[in-house]
């Protein structure tokens, strides 16, 4: 896949905050993540309106990342596409999406999103527990102070997306 840009250069421009400040670290670090699974996962054609159609990240509830995750995201360039980013505040824009980031304050409409994705190409990653068992395809969590992840690629497959084997070798289990 294209788009060479090092985990560390993304987590270095997504850098706001002190590394004394641990949700900020934890979100840069899951920013960095955001913008490499462009890299890692394949979508079908139909989910773009043209060659030239960027990815859509979207990110749903309040998150402390999504002005440095929107700088950092004009730097990267995917398949000879441009990567976007923007909040949404309602599932249903979902649809036009990419990769949808389900922050953790917007654990009670998880469901409510994963059903509005039903069909649509859309690769889901979120914060909150269980996430996976409710139909999302990755999902971060914090071990020892380190970001994590785990990923569903069953739930992927559904979507219509394919992970790739470097990807899931990260991944801390979930079926691979």
């Amino acid at each position: 896949m294209g788009g060479k840009i090092p985990m560390l250069l993304l987590a270095t421009t997504l850098m706001q905050a002190s590394a004394a400040d641990p949700p900020a670290e934890e979100y840069r670090v899951k920013g960095a993540f955001l913008l490499n699974f462009a890299k890692f996962v394949e979508w079908p054609a139909q989910a773009f309106k043209g060659p030239g159609d960027p990815i859509a990240i979207c990110v749903l509830g309040t998150s402390p990342f999504t002005p440095a995750l929107d700088a950092a995201a004009r730097a990267v360039l995917v398949e000879n596409r441009g990567v976007t980013v923007r909040q949404i505040p309602d599932v249903q824009q979902a649809k036009q999406c990419h990769m949808v980031f389900v922050s953790v304050s917007e654990h009670k409409r998880v469901r409510a999103l994963l059903e509005a994705v039903q069909g649509a190409s859309v690769l889901t990653v979120g914060e909150s527990e269980g996430f996976l068992g409710d139909g999302g395809a990755i999902e971060f969590r914090v071990e020892d102070s380190r970001v994590k992840m785990e990923i569903n690629a069953d739930n992927a497959k559904r979507a219509g997306l394919h992970i790739s084997a470097k990807l899931l070798s990260l991944s801390q289990s979930g079926k691979r």
